[in-house]
Formats: C-alpha cells, sequence, structure tokens
C-alpha cells in the first residue's frame, strides 16, 4: 500500500457527505470532530495542518462553521461541483426530518401525549441555552473588557437594542481596543495547530494551493456577480408571495449575522419570527429548537422549521403541507447560499490575513457579546417556560415550579455530569410527559 492515499472520486465524496448528513449529530463541535476523526486519520484527505487551517477561515466568516468546513474541504478537492455537493448534502437530510416533523407537529401536536412530552423537553431546552452561555463564556471571557461586552450585550437585548447594532458596537470594541490595547486579543490571535502526522494526505501540507482555488480579482467579481444574480434571481421568482420574500430577504440577512454559531443568531431569528412576523408562536419556537437539538446537521437547521410553521401560518398556498415546504425550502436556501459565497468567493482572501489580529480581536470581542445574546434567549424561553399566561390568585400559582426543577436538573446534567444533549431532552420528555399524564 503506497504512503500517500489516492485522492477520492467524486462519488466516494459523494457517499461520505451523504453519509455525514445523516450522521451529523452533536452540534458544530462534533461534526467538526467527526469530521477531524474520517477525514484526517482514516481517510487521510487533507492533512491536519491544512484542516485546521481551512477551520481558521470558517470560524472567522459568519455561517455554520462545521458545513462551511464541509464545503471548503470537497471545494479543494472537487471544486465548486463538490463545493455544491458536500453542502447541500450536509443540510439535506436535516431538511427532510425538520419538515416531515413539522408537517406531524402540526397535525398530532394537539394529542395529550405530544403535549406531555413537549411539556417536558421546554424546561431542558432552556437548561441547553443556558448551557450554551456557559460553555461559550468559559472559552472567551477571560478578561474584564470581554465580561463588559457580554454583560452590554445582555442589557442591550433586555432595552430591545437589536442584534445586528449590537454586533456592530462588539465588533467596534474589538477593532479599537485590538489597535490600542492589543494584550487583551493577543491570546485569542493565536489558533494552536498541532502538527501529530497521520501520514501523507491528498491534500498534505506542502500541497499547492489547487488551481481553482487561487485567488484573481476577475474570479472573485465573476463568483460573486453570480451569487448575486441567483439570490436576486429566486427572489424574483417569489416577488408574487410577499410572506416567502420577506422570509428571502430576512433569512439572508440573518445568514451574515450568524457570527459565533448558531445560537448567535437564535435570539434575532427568534425574535422577529415570533414577534414580528409572526410565523409561529414562542412555544412552537421552543419546540423546533429542541427538535433540532435532536436531528443531524447544523443546529441552524432550525430556520428549516420556522420556515415551515411561518407558510402554514401565512397560508402562501392552499395546500398547508404545500405551504410549509415552500416556507421551509425559501428559509432553508436564503440561509445557506451564503455559506456556500463565503468559501468559494472569499477563502484565497482569508488565507492571506490568517491569525490576523485585526480579525481577531473584532471576532472575539462579537463572540464575548454573543454570551450575553444567548443568555437574552435563555430568559426568553424561561418566561414562557416557567410562568403561567393564564391568569391566577397569586404569583406563586402562575410559578410552573415543575418546569424549574426539571430545567434544573438537566442543566446539572450536562454540566455536571456531562450527559449527552439528546439524552438531556429524551429524559426531560419522558418526565413531561409522566408528570402531564398525572
Amino acid at each position: 500500500m503506497s504512503d500517500t492515499p489516492e485522492a477520492p472520486t467524486l462519488f466516494q465524496a459523494f457517499a461520505y457527505w451523504l453519509k455525514l448528513g445523516f450522521i451529523s449529530f452533536g452540534g458544530p463541535a462534533g461534526q467538526i470532530a467527526l469530521m477531524h476523526t474520517d477525514l484526517v486519520e482514516r481517510k487521510r484527505w487533507i492533512s491536519e495542518r491544512r484542516f485546521l487551517h481551512a477551520l481558521n477561515y470558517c470560524m472567522v466568516l459568519p455561517g455554520p462553521e462545521a458545513i462551511q468546513l464541509a464545503i471548503y474541504i470537497s471545494w479543494l478537492l472537487h471544486g465548486i461541483v463538490g463545493a455544491v455537493m458536500a453542502g447541500v448534502l450536509f443540510f439535506l437530510p436535516a431538511f427532510l426530518i425538520l419538515s416531515g416533523l413539522a408537517w406531524a407537529y402540526l397535525e398530532w401536536g394537539h394529542l395529550p401525549v405530544v403535549q406531555g412530552l413537549f411539556y417536558g423537553i421546554k424546561p431542558a431546552v432552556v437548561a441547553v441555552v443556558l448551557f450554551a452561555a456557559w460553555r461559550i463564556g468559559l472559552r472567551v471571557l477571560n478578561n474584564p473588557l470581554l465580561w463588559a461586552v457580554a454583560i452590554s450585550s445582555l442589557v442591550a437585548m433586555l432595552l430591545g437594542i437589536g442584534f445586528p447594532w449590537i454586533v456592530l458596537a462588539a465588533a467596534l470594541v474589538g477593532v479599537l481596543v485590538g489597535h490600542y490595547k492589543p494584550n487583551y486579543f493577543q491570546a485569542s490571535a493565536s489558533h494552536a495547530q498541532s502538527t501529530r502526522s497521520y501520514g501523507k494526505a491528498v491534500i498534505d501540507d506542502d500541497t499547492p494551493t489547487p488551481q481553482h482555488a487561487q485567488f484573481s480579482w476577475s474570479k472573485l467579481i465573476i463568483t460573486l456577480v453570480a451569487f448575486f444574480l441567483i439570490w436576486a434571481g429566486v427572489l424574483w421568482l417569489i416577488a408574487g408571495q410577499p410572506t416567502l420574500q420577506t422570509m428571502g430577504v430576512f433569512f439572508t440577512k440573518a445568514a451574515f449575522l450568524t457570527i459565533g454559531g448558531a445560537y448567535a443568531v437564535l435570539p434575532y431569528v427568534s425574535e422577529a419570527a415570533v414577534k414580528t412576523y409572526a410565523w409561529l408562536t414562542a412555544p412552537q419556537m421552543m419546540d423546533g429548537l429542541a427538535l433540532g437539538e435532536s436531528t443531524p446537521g447544523p443546529l441552524i437547521m432550525i430556520v428549516t422549521w420556522v420556515g415551515y410553521m411561518g407558510g402554514v401560518a401565512k397560508d402562501v398556498v392552499v395546500n398547508p403541507v404545500l405551504a410549509g415546504l415552500l416556507g421551509a425550502s425559501v428559509a432553508t436556501f436564503f440561509t445557506f447560499l451564503p455559506s456556500f459565497m463565503f468559501i468559494i468567493a472569499g477563502a484565497p482572501i482569508v488565507e492571506s490575513t490568517r491569525d490576523s489580529l485585526k480579525l481577531a480581536a473584532p471576532l472575539t470581542a462579537i463572540t464575548a457579546a454573543v454570551v450575553g445574546v444567548i443568555v437574552n434567549l435563555a430568559l426568553f424561553f424561561a418566561y414562557h417556560t416557567f410562568w403561567q399566561v393564564t391568569p391566577a390568585s397569586s404569583f406563586l400559582s402562575r410559578v410552573d415550579w415543575f418546569a424549574i426543577a426539571l430545567a434544573l436538573a438537566a442543566f446539572i446534567a450536562l454540566w455536571k455530569y456531562k450527559r449527552d444533549v439528546m439524552l438531556v431532552l429524551a429524559a426531560s420528555a419522558l418526565m413531561g410527559l409522566a408528570a402531564f399524564m398525572l
């Protein structure tokens, strides 16, 4: 056997990315770890240094980093065809599963058994979101400045200041402080890269950048124009449906704000989808988040659920199933289109600015702000979970103490005992069902 593995054929790559789409549980960290095990250690399609190099690009860009990493690696191997193939196969299984679950939810969600299961899931969702803030905070909030940014973002969200303005303000803080007091961000500017060798790889440390991945101004301009025409063309096709067109514009904007992972943009999507556009209710949003945590694919696939619910709620067509699928398709398409553009058009540019403090400082500040934003999301969900909406005679009788206890137990299971998110959601669902039926 040769020391250097053979480059995968397009069919072999198709089979791998399709399988990954069905087994990519565990959020971005789990998905990235799975790709590292498969592509770096076992198949040796790419060396660890080049894998981490690509991951650094994706961490800087808006959008779900795991799917962008898949797009990037497949793009290096098979060009634009490979990029489109890997990206679509990464989210297609989740799209089909969540669309099917949304249909079943609307058909049978009123049944006592289903209501009982979701009664237990909702407190667990509060715990999951708080735990996400905890994990990110431990990694990012390592000095008083970043703590101040996080707390300020929470206060700003509570005061009703929009998420885009919070991101912009945090980025500005990062740029200014990174310039005048770079020591606050020095640790974030460098990404330690292991050079552990798993043997020669198809794309090895010293493998030249393929011709299709090299930068040129003409290629950049042509690519950007092509993506704009695709975006504008689809918007034109749905121009006769105001709800779908609104979704297209909104989810495009949301895609450009997804810095720091799906949890960063979920508060923005939740607030707009529930309060501004009334595509779904707050309880439906929480149920969708729980299902998003329990299905393969990136967590940002919650947009498929939101789109399906919105298509049905706004009656975009007479048939509710078709209305839901149209809404889900529009939301998913416009959410992921920018990720393809960022990699195909921007990766050669980002490569030249690798490990740059000019990029690391604003990104770190934005991630700190994201901690506060996620806490605000947890508070939003907690209000709709722990507080009874129907009038009651006293404050205490309006508090759902069982839900609070279940959320606390779920958080302890995640934090102290390191239990899997899906296991915690399943256990909470069963406990909620038992309590609901009593």
